[in-house]
């Protein structure tokens, strides 16, 4: 069976070789996919006979996975409904994998279903919820939130430059109707900024950025997993994350680089102490490559780091 036919139908997982490459799935290996999705990247860890516990905090993905695991026939795929930030309260998981593979942000199902409201380019409800059953969503960010409030997390979660003025276009429209759809958002952010003037992406991409990572704590959430991340490994056991933006990609850089280092050098110690964090070695960076980026417009933006444990 080929890697589509298992997971969504013609879709092929970003930097998929790369992670393979990395994680090297094979028999008696147990290897966590904090991030499911549709299971891309899950059905190829399976064909290479390694048994993959999953994680998402999506019903639908949930959904998929149990399919995915009767059409199967076996038990190797297992899945749990949650944040994968909830592992760090596991106890039960310490030493347990083999491999972690983390492909962050949201999904391409979500983005296609205009209904979960993650998408500028079509039109639903604004909404942007990873787990349907939690209370907050876009719609009270961005109708609620005070102004001031909102250009922060647009400038800081977003880093888009044109923070105020977006907010007060927000703020000056809410007070006329409630915004409560995306292109109805897409369509204002458009406007305060004036256009894409020369820029490959659309307006509103960062200003949706932010308003999603707030709305499902993301970056919250990966700060969680990547500290209990060394007690999930076995020793030589191997991480791959995926990440798609610079805030992400920024804190999985710095988290590898602290504990990677057998010293520390500062200025107090003027021939380096031993580094009480070190675990870690460094695996490198892989990022799309032209065909992939020709094939999948969506991997544009992807950043690939590996390390393995080496303590």
């Amino acid at each position: 069976m080929t890697t589509e036919r298992l997971g969504q139908p013609g879709h092929r997982p970003v930097l998929l070789d790369e992670v393979l490459e990395i994680l090297r799935p094979g028999n008696n290996m147990m290897i966590l996919d904090a991030t499911f999705g549709r299971g891309g990247h899950s059905c190829a860890l399976l064909e290479r006979g390694a048994d993959v516990l999953a994680f998402d905090r999506d019903p639908e993905a949930v959904a998929a996975a149990e399919i995915l695991g009767g059409k199967r026939g076996d038990q190797r795929l297992k899945i749990r409904r949650g944040n994968f930030a909830d592992l760090a309260a596991d106890n039960s998981l310490t030493g347990f994998f083999d491999g972690v593979l983390m492909d962050l942000g949201v999904s391409s199902p979500q983005l296609d279903q205009a209904s979960r409201g993650f998408s500028f380019q079509q039109d639903g409800p604004l909404d942007m919820r990873m787990d349907p059953d939690q209370s907050l969503s876009a719609r009270e960010i961005v109708n609620q939130m005070g102004e001031s409030d909102l250009a922060s997390l647009i400038r800081r979660l977003g880093e888009e430059p044109h923070a105020r003025k977006i907010a007060s276009h927000i703020v000056r429209e809410r007070s006329v109707r409630p915004i409560e759809s995306t292109l109805q958002l897409a369509t204002l952010v458009d406007k305060a900024v004036g256009g894409r003037r020369g820029s490959k992406i659309h307006p509103a991409t960062k200003t949706f950025q932010a308003i999603r990572i707030a709305v499902n704590a993301e970056l919250e959430s990966l700060d969680a997993m990547l500290k209990c991340l060394p007690g999930l490994l076995k020793k030589g056991g191997r991480l791959a994350v995926i990440s798609f933006h610079a805030l992400e990609d920024r804190r999985v850089k710095e988290f590898i680089t602290k504990h990677s280092e057998e010293e520390i050098r500062d200025g107090a110690y003027a021939f380096g102490r031993a580094n009480p964090d070190y675990c870690l070695k460094k695996l490198g960076r892989w990022l799309p490559t032209e065909t992939e980026v020709k094939n999948n417009i969506r991997s544009r933006s992807a950043r690939l780091r590996g390390a393995e444990k080496v303590l």
